[in-house]
């Protein structure tokens, strides 16, 4: 099998609820994501997104995930969709970085794998583990009062684990914790995410302040130096996530005991193939992880639900629905929200169909 064509489209996917705001002032009001298409020559078409929380929150940003295809696509027509880690070093040879331009197209790879082998990316990347997905809620950073209310709205839908987009005032921060906390069962999970934007000062305070409370704190800081001091004045269990972006800092963090969940996101990882033996090692060592990306629609929230589904219960703690989050869909059979959970497709592949009408015109073409 040979890849024979790659198209690119670029899909705008607005918020529910009109902006999504974290630390720093940062927001996003809608979406650009990028689907890439890969035909084989025996027919086996896959699919694969991209899609940056805008380009203030990573290195990375949508127009660079697109002509970041452009440039490394050419290679991998005629190479074999189904060799994963040849292609992973073919992309990585002639693109030094960017992991996140990679991710679209290995996840695409992995859509014609499954196809190829009639199984779902669920049971072909370690197996199909429990029923469904517990879910958790980003709450995105308002008022104190407003986020407590957030809160209650989407426990109302059946959601028992919230995070919470803090890293602005220490002050309002601390309420913001301590409101939501106030408000959630002895079951619920409360994180605290700061998204990188306290300095270690402030973030000192948070911690201090809010260390009797049953909160998870997640990065706090920039650097990850910065955050295993941090981590060293708590005794909240502590997520790193921004600075876990590769197999070297996982180990890092692991050896040096700088958190106690990591957050793998996809894009991150440079797609699937990377993730999952992030995902792997992690089981080995004995390390707990969210499971994500950094946003999207259907296609990547199929892809998440596959990676999570497909990782041993006792090591997820948490992943999300970020289709549930955007007002476009762009693909029929993809996770649907249910009572906060969600589930794997048990179709081949990622399991779902995408919608020509929706996506549009390809504007790359290779």
């Amino acid at each position: 099998m040979k890849i024979k064509k790659i198209n690119v489209y670029q899909v705008d996917l607005p918020l529910v609820e009109k902006k999504y705001k974290w630390s720093g002032g940062k927001y996003v009001e809608t979406f650009d994501s990028t689907i890439v298409e890969i035909e084989t020559d025996n027919g086996i078409i896959g699919y694969g997104e991209c899609c940056p929380l805008g380009p203030v929150y990573l290195p990375s940003y949508a127009l660079g995930v697109r002509s970041g295809i452009k440039e490394i696509g050419p290679k991998l027509i005629n190479e074999n969709p189904l060799e994963s880690e040849k292609l992973n070093l073919i992309m990585d040879k002639y693109l030094k970085g960017h992991p996140y331009v990679k991710s679209a197209i290995d996840i695409a790879c992995w859509d014609i794998k499954g196809k190829f082998l009639n199984m779902s990316l669920c049971e072909l990347i370690g197996g199909r583990f429990g029923e469904d997905l517990i879910l958790y809620r980003a709450i995105s950073q308002m008022e104190p009062d407003e986020m407590a209310n957030n809160v209650k709205k989407y426990k109302d839908m059946g959601y028992t684990k919230f995070q919470l987009k803090v890293g602005g005032d220490a002050d309002q921060d601390i309420e913001r914790i301590q409101l939501v906390s106030n408000i959630l069962n002895k079951k619920d999970k409360l994180v605290a995410d700061a998204n990188t934007g306290w300095l270690m000062h402030d973030a000192m305070r948070v911690v201090k302040s809010v260390e009797n409370l049953d909160v998870y704190i997640e990065q706090p800081c920039l650097s990850y130096q910065e955050c295993k001091t941090i981590r060293k004045s708590t005794s909240n269990p502590f997520i790193l996530d921004e600075n876990i972006n590769d197999i070297n800092i996982l180990i890092k963090g692991y050896m040096e005991n700088a958190m106690d969940v990591v957050n793998i996101k996809i894009s991150k990882f440079g797609g699937l193939t990377k993730s999952i033996l992030a995902r792997n090692l992690c089981v080995k060592l004995g390390i707990a992880m969210t499971i994500e990306d950094t946003w999207g629609g259907d296609v990547i929230t199929s892809a998440i639900a596959h990676l999570a589904q497909s990782t041993p219960e006792k090591y997820l703690f948490s992943t999300t629905d970020f289709n549930s989050y955007v007002t476009t869909s762009t693909a029929n059979g993809a996770p649907i929200r249910k009572n906060g959970k969600m589930k794997a497709s048990k179709k081949p592949g990622l399991g779902i169909e995408i919608k020509k009408d929706v996506i549009g015109k390809p504007v790359i073409e290779l």
